[in-house]
Parts: C-alpha cells; structure tokens; sequence
C-alpha cells in the first residue's frame, strides 16, 4: 500500500491506455510521455504499459506501507527518500515506512514513478488510466491509498543508454487539410517558433496565430498529435485526452517521438515544426 501525504499539483495514475473505443468517443488517455513511462516500468521489469504514476510539474509526497522496488524517470522533480538524493533511471528498493518526495522540476514537466507489479485499481475499458467520467479519480488527492499489486525481490537494475533531453523541434506530417493552406501560410507554419500557452492532458494551445484559409469542416476523426486550425487563427495541438472528432481544419499531425517530446514542455516553451518529407 502507497499513502498520499502530499498529492502534487497533478498526478494521476496512467498506464499505456484505453484502445478500442474511439468508435464511443472515449479517447485513448494513458502515458503523455510514452518513452519515458516504458523506460520506468523495463527499469522495474514490468511489462512496458503497466500502470504507474505520472507526475506534473511538481511532485507528490508518498510513504510506503511495503518493500518494493521503484524506479522514476522523464522530467528531473529532484526525487527524495527520507530526505536523501536518489538517482533517476535506475531501479531503487524502498522498504515499509521510507518516504518519497518529489519536488518542484528542475527539468521537463512531467515524471513517472513505476513500481514493480504495478498499481492494483480499477480498469475500466480496458485500461487503468484516470480520466474524468470515466475513472472514479480525476487526479490523486491527499490521504489517498494505493494498492500494489505484488511485492518484489531486491534488485538494481540502471538505463544507461537512455537520458532525458529535452527537444523542441516537433516532427511533422501533413495533415488532411494542410493542402488548403496558402503558400504565405505554410511558409510561416514552418519559419516562425510558436510559444505554449495554455496546456494539459488534452490540448496544448499555440500562442502566436496563423492566417485563417481555410473554412470550418464536416467533424472528422482526429488523434492525438493532430494540429488544428481554429477559425480565429489559433493552433491547437491534441495530445492524450483529446476528443475523438473535430470540425477545425486537421495541417499537421505530430509523429510519435515529437509527441512525447512536447508532453515535457511547459507554458513559454519555444516550439517549431519541423517537416517530414516534404
């Protein structure tokens, strides 16, 4: 069992997702950061899309009522255990009554905590992942209690092929609508470095805007990833909890490295496309 002493500003529960019931509306949801979440649980030898804890922006404060193995990965939170420094990427054993902090980042705005054997909760369509109206849970709340699935044996096991960077060039694709746009447009869509705005689970909100060329279109499927274009000039980029269709015109489509790279940015980041085959 894991308790909640201090929850963070938003740390939620996730796993590799929810697929299968986009046809309902129901998104995929699970890692923002995909690498980083797989990098965690290979790190505690679980399977790669087992659930974990995904921590934004600034870390929760858990005790551990067990001994288990963790491992904690993605965005530097300055983790601490019983006050004391511990290495990132590496496999850690905490024993019944350690605490572990994580503080405000240092580097990229997201963490993720794996624990061997994984989090015991509730799936629900297939999947462990909070989201709202769907989970019991949007995001984890002091006093809160975790199961862990099993205990594990001691071990030390260390990623030393795989370091976190931050990168804030977004490898792209042409969305069904980038066609529509006129050259003036385009030229900027890749000259010009965006800022981040507003940002969450669902969207990521571009502050500089691009002229409008295009008309609204008849809701078409959209994924996470897809960039639109609102009537007002603004870009939006989906990301995991996105809807599942949309009526704003679809330019761009992120690949999935750029993906999980943009989940690390925070608000006043610098982004800037970048073209794939073109």
């Amino acid at each position: 069992m894991i308790k909640v002493i201090q929850p963070g500003l938003f740390t939620t529960i996730q796993d590799g997702g929810r697929h299968g019931f986009r046809n309902i509306g129901i998104p995929t949801s699970g890692f923002m950061d995909q690498e980083s979440a797989w990098a965690a649980n290979e790190l505690v030898k679980n399977n790669k899309d087992e659930s974990l804890l995904e921590v934004t922006l600034t870390g929760p404060t858990l005790i551990f009522n067990c001994n288990c193995v963790i491992s904690i990965t993605g965005g530097d939170f300055n983790p601490l255990i019983n006050n004391l420094p511990v290495k990132m990427y590496q496999s850690i054993n905490v024993s019944s009554g350690d605490i572990l902090k994580l503080n405000n980042t240092i580097n990229g705005a997201r963490s993720y905590i794996a624990i061997s054997g994984g989090l015991n909760v509730k799936s629900l369509f297939g999947s462990k992942s909070f989201f709202s109206n769907i989970s019991d849970s949007y995001h984890l709340k002091k006093g809160d209690e975790i199961k862990v699935s099993k205990k594990s044996e001691s071990q030390i096991l260390k990623w030393d092929k795989l370091k976190f960077n931050l990168n804030r060039f977004m490898k792209v694709f042409r969305g069904p609508e980038y066609d529509l746009l006129s050259t003036n447009s385009k030229q900027k869509l890749f000259k010009n470095e965006f800022t981040i705005n507003s940002n969450n689970r669902m969207a990521y909100n571009l502050e500089e805007k691009l002229q409008v060329d295009i008309k609204t279109i008849i809701s078409s499927p959209v994924l996470p990833g897809s960039v639109q274009l609102t009537p007002s000039g603004k870009i939006i980029i989906l990301h995991r909890d996105c809807q599942t269709t949309g009526g704003y015109p679809r330019i761009l489509q992120l690949d999935t490295n750029s993906l999980n790279n943009l989940s690390q940015l925070k608000s006043n980041d610098k982004i800037k496309f970048s073209p794939i085959n073109y």
